[in-house]
């Protein structure tokens, strides 16, 4: 758990300010589970710089509790939590210094959001909370009050936390719950992880991640990997300290992240990536004849593909889709034979126009058409889709055939700009994996909407 904090005080001397005002949210990697917000009577006047920065002033708090009489809620809802704050060495320090007036030892784990925004996000020339979650995107109301300014950091967490592919954010986390002696056993954890689509981590209790896997429903997969009788299965359930998880609302981000952080973290009982999980791909060629012969084989990076298959069948039923689709000659194009390791043209009566019923030119004219409807390369769009809950989507940026990244938005912030969107993307890695991931979802699933430009 995570006590994400804002705190706005008297201002005045090195650890003489009083807390004005207090903001905790409770956040679970996922949502806010837990709410505290109040004004706090600080017994000593507020600096008038302060008084016109945050709108907060001496008689407004006359009749506000003071800090001990809220210090028991505190240590409440911040137990067993790391506390996340933006500039968190300033807030801790004041919550530490109003605890120690009382004769209490507050002492917890903590997180900058500045540090991890300086390192996750690098490239914005300011890294005040105002002006970084301005170029983010994030909505943020009652600036300079602790509940806009922590409710705009727990945005800005939850999108550090998607951006952390190494999961260092998460592996500290662990490491806290390790000190703490919490120790779950594998009913426990299925029983905390959500029946939703994202991304799941399988941990060792040294916070290694040793499993990385995606699914429509996170809690039945997990439990599958702990009740299997394989080799495998058995000694991951030997060595889970603990799982964590990331919710994606929608199957393509989540393939799009289980690739890249597979590929980074490279947990012990994935399959190594180094093989290309699309083995075979589609190709335009030109044949003795002239013609462009559109040829299914294994794939070769130093080639230019159209698509790429995961399976030889798949290949094979799309290109016999494609020919009978458009027409194109079942004389010219050609099938993988894997027992021969060879190409075979397949001779089946033409469905189509036929080599001497069309001049080359004008076939490969056709052929060429498809290719450019059909490609990424080049294109410009983004694929919207469902987002983790009913009030948010999901956006994937493709920009000169190029895979950008992606992001999450809410519904009263419509996407309208390229520009406004680029600031809230996540970048992630353009290779030939993300970008087949993203061609094959595509054609085998309905998302909400494609928007070209």
């Amino acid at each position: 758990m995570y006590a994400i904090l804002d705190i706005e005080t008297t201002g005045g001397q090195f650890n003489e300010e009083g807390i004005t005002e207090i903001a905790i949210y409770k956040f679970d990697g996922q949502e806010v589970v837990d709410q505290f917000i109040s004004l706090v009577n600080p017994e000593i006047p507020i600096q008038p710089f302060v008084v016109k920065l945050t709108g907060i002033n001496n008689a407004m708090l006359r009749s506000a509790p003071k800090f001990y009489e809220v210090a028991k809620r505190i240590i409440e809802i911040t137990q067993d939590c790391i506390i996340v704050a933006h500039n968190a060495s300033f807030d801790y320090r004041i919550l530490r210094t109003e605890f120690r007036r009382l004769g209490y030892d507050f002492e917890k784990p903590t997180l900058c959001t500045v540090e991890l925004s300086k390192k996750l996000l690098p490239g914005h020339q300011s890294y005040s909370l105002g002006k970084l979650v301005r170029e983010l995107g994030i909505p943020m109301a009652d600036r300079h009050r602790a509940t806009g300014d922590a409710l705009a950091t727990v945005k800005l967490f939850k999108m550090l936390l998607s951006k952390d592919l190494e999961k260092e954010i998460v592996k500290s986390y662990i490491k806290t719950e390790i000190k703490s002696g919490i120790s779950p056993k594998l009913l426990d954890i299925v029983e905390g992880l959500p029946s939703k689509t994202g991304i799941y981590y399988i941990h060792r209790e040294d916070g290694t991640i040793i499993y990385i896997g995606k699914s429509k429903n996170i809690k039945k997969r997990v439990n599958q990997h702990f009740t299997g009788t394989s080799r495998k299965a058995k000694k991951m359930q030997l060595e889970v300290f603990t799982v964590t998880f990331e919710e994606t609302g929608n199957e393509l981000i989540a393939l799009l992240k289980e690739s890249e952080e597979i590929k980074i973290n490279k947990p012990a009982y994935n399959r190594s990536q180094k093989k290309t999980i699309f083995p075979f791909a589609l190709y335009a060629e030109k044949n003795k004849e002239g013609y462009l012969a559109l040829i299914l084989k294994k794939a070769d990076g130093r080639k230019k593909e159209i698509t790429s298959f995961s399976t030889l069948l798949e290949g094979k039923n799309m290109l016999n889709k494609i020919t009978s689709d458009y027409q194109f000659c079942q004389k010219v194009n050609g099938l993988y034979d894997t027992k021969k390791e060879c190409f075979q043209y397949d001779i089946k009566q033409c469905k189509g126009a036929c080599i001497g019923q069309e001049s080359p030119a004008d076939y490969n004219a056709r052929v060429t058409d498809f290719l450019k409807n059909n490609q990424l390369q080049n294109q410009n769009m983004v694929i919207v889709d469902r987002g983790r809950n009913i009030n948010e989507r999901s956006a994937v940026l493709i920009e000169d055939g190029v895979y950008k990244g992606y992001c999450f938005y809410d519904l009263n912030h419509q996407i309208t700009n390229i520009e406004i969107l680029k600031n809230i993307i996540i970048p992630m890695e353009n290779n030939r994996d993300s970008k087949n991931i993203i061609q094959s979802y595509i054609k085998k699933r309905r998302v909400s909407k494609i928007i070209k430009f």
